[in-house]
């Protein structure tokens, strides 16, 4: 990753992290009227989700500069997420969903290049992950 979107990409989140809480929930309460047929994969208390989103966000910035570091991570959440029903479709979703919340808490600092930064960067994610379900099916 070039050092300009390293750049674009943790300042980004640094400027979200005092309101990650407030951009889970937001997300989650998008993801499930965009796609209402998800609800039931999240059995139980919602906030357990919640915090392991706003975990799962603080390790793929901290380790955007060292990606490597990070993919057996990456791998092994594809492949419990692939356990509990997540079908390689959802990714998009997801994706799409967390740039609108993210979009949205950030305000006039959210640009077209910082929403193409996240993209890929979510895109990263989303393809380790993949490769994760992959491996373990």
């Amino acid at each position: 990753m070039d050092p300009h979107t390293l750049h674009l990409l943790t300042s980004s989140f640094a400027a979200l992290e005092p309101r990650l809480d407030e951009l889970v929930a937001r997300f989650y309460e998008q993801l499930f009227v965009n796609d209402p047929s998800l609800r039931p994969m999240f059995k139980g208390d919602l906030m357990v989700q919640t915090d392991a989103l706003a975990k799962a966000l603080r390790l793929v910035v901290s380790g955007l500069e060292d990606v490597d570091r990070i993919l057996p991570i990456l791998h092994g959440l594809g492949a419990r997420h692939a356990g509990y029903g997540v079908e390689p479709a959802h990714y998009g979703l997801v994706r799409d969903t967390l740039l609108d919340a993210m979009a949205e808490l950030a305000g006039e600092i959210w640009t077209d290049e910082l929403g193409e930064a996240w993209t890929g960067a979510l895109n990263l994610v989303a393809g380790a992950m993949l490769e994760g379900a992959e491996l373990a099916a």
